[in-house]
């Protein structure tokens, strides 16, 4: 995967570079499809923490839903980041 993003990365500066191909939003559109993944891969893990720990005791559902819910302001922020370019 990381060999698929570099290779991206590459194309994408090359073209920028020459002024033709793809447009400069498409920086963006990457890095908030890249947010969006990171995202879900933390909250993977996150997700099942919070459950474990709610099922072992339930004063803990408020913590386990803020942090399954913290990684997606990270998405938000990226998607800022569209508006701003």
């Amino acid at each position: 995967m990381s060999a698929t993003l570099a290779a991206l990365t590459t194309f994408v500066l090359e073209t920028a570079s020459t002024g033709q191909g793809i447009p400069p939003t498409a920086g963006a559109a990457i890095a908030v499809g890249l947010a969006a993944l990171g995202a879900g891969i933390a909250e993977r893990g996150i997700g099942a923490a919070a459950v474990g720990a709610v099922a072992e005791d339930d004063d803990m559902f408020g913590r386990g839903l803020i942090f399954t819910v913290l990684p997606e302001t990270l998405v938000i922020l990226a998607l800022v980041t569209i508006f701003v370019v």
